[in-house]
């Protein structure tokens, strides 16, 4: 029999709220944490609007003269760090420490880093880089810096699959402990590309919307009048820990992860495959894994990016994954319509709602959905979050090159 995997903590950071609780209390509010970019000079630009993360000081988790060293996506996944080890209570003792592994990773990693030593060899030549660019952009630094400071010495890895980045990472992590290669692991990603080229290159693809007079309007999934994501950033970190381990140390278990899916649409470097084919797979793949019927799924966390067409493809995949349950009990949603899209952060930080709403039996909100798209007609918990029984709930991630993730999480009773 496998291994039994368990959420024990978690940490929320993005532009609804800097702590799981915030974040939780917001997004059933249906507060959207979109507004004007503020963190540079957005003047020709196509779009000016994202949802950053507002007051938050690295300095508070990290030491200064380290916060240099760092590049943003870093600094927010240590906050969420500290937040998920708090919540579960794990120490990690010398006695365990070799049995606590790392998977972090993030879509773009320090792009805010990558701009400013670019700027500095233009503007002064190379000897004006500094010496810890490398270390503070790339992407596995949020893991690594994230197992010296905790002295995790077991598995340590980053993936980098582009918007399913967190979810394969909280995958493969359950997969890691399932196989007995760690007790526990701490998974999620990492994101802060609201920066000049973040911004201007999905613009240049002309895949942000230019709702920029109403930014809280702008993210609108599976409305009729949606023209685009928009960008956010962030950072969602789970802890998750083999059912007997999280037992015997007096754990606060919050949900049962039982799933995993993992699918490839092979068909366009940035647009989905016809029909959602990709995407009906990854679900379906993800079914077999926790062995459950479509039927048993009360709840999915919709990757729903507020674009014209992955809408669509991905309500018509869930369609064909589920059946008429589809159209008869089963709830879902976009929380991307309050937090906007943390790209290789968003599937942790949508793993971690999925949990708070098995936890709590409430289901968020898809905010902005005044106006349906005729072919999006599923149940989107419309506007309002929707108290219900939930036990079992899916979360989908989607990301450009076609790769894609679902995780299955079922609610934890004691």
């Amino acid at each position: 029999m496998s291994r039994r995997v368990v959420v024990t903590g978690l940490g929320l950071i993005c532009g609804v709220g800097n702590t799981s609780a915030e974040v939780w209390s917001n997004v059933l509010a249906g507060k959207s944490g979109v507004a004007t970019i503020t963190g540079f000079d957005t003047t020709g630009f196509a779009c000016t609007i994202a949802a950053e993360v507002k007051n938050f000081d690295p300095l508070n988790f990290i030491e200064k003269k380290e916060v240099k060293k760092m590049a943003r996506f870093i600094h927010l996944c240590m906050g969420a760090t500290d937040e998920a080890i708090r919540m579960s209570g794990l120490n990690i003792t010398p006695e365990i420490s070799e049995r606590v592994g790392v998977h972090i990773g993030s879509g773009i990693g320090g792009f805010d880093v990558i701009e400013r030593e670019h700027s500095n060899l233009i503007n002064g030549g190379p000897r004006k880089i500094s010496p810890f660019f490398i270390p503070a952009a790339i992407i596995n630094l949020a893991a690594g810096h994230v197992s010296i400071r905790y002295d995790a010495k077991g598995p340590n890895e980053a993936t980098a699959t582009a918007c399913t980045t967190s979810a394969h990472s909280i995958g493969d992590a359950y997969k890691i402990i399932q196989r007995c290669a760690a007790d526990v692991m701490i998974a999620g990603g990492s994101e802060a590309a609201v920066t000049p080229m973040g911004v201007g290159g999905f613009a240049a693809m002309r895949a942000l919307s230019t709702r920029n007079g109403d930014p809280e309007k702008a993210s609108r999934p599976f409305d009729k009048d949606r023209d685009g994501f928009v960008i956010g950033e962030g950072a969602g970190i789970l802890i998750l820990e083999e059912l007997e381990f999280a037992r015997r140390r007096g754990a606060p278990i919050m949900a049962e992860i039982i799933g995993y899916g993992m699918s490839a649409d092979a068909y366009h470097i940035t647009q989905p495959a016809e029909e959602g084919e990709g995407g009906y797979r990854v679900m379906v793949n993800a079914l077999k894994d926790a062995n459950i019927t479509a039927e048993q799924v009360d709840y999915i966390n919709v990757h729903g990016t507020s674009t014209p067409l992955g809408d669509v493809l991905e309500t018509k995949a869930i369609k064909r994954a589920f059946g008429e349950h589809a159209k008869n009990g089963l709830a879902v949603s976009s929380t991307k319509s309050m937090t906007g899209h943390l790209l290789g952060g968003a599937g942790g930080l949508e793993a971690g709602i999925t949990v708070l709403a098995l936890r709590d039996q409430n289901l968020p909100p898809t905010i902005n959905l005044d106006n349906p798209d005729p072919e999006c007609d599923l149940d989107y918990v419309p506007n309002r979050s929707r108290k219900a029984r939930v036990n079992i709930a899916l979360s989908n991630s989607f990301g450009f090159g076609g790769t894609n993730g679902s995780l299955i999480f079922r609610r934890w009773e004691q």
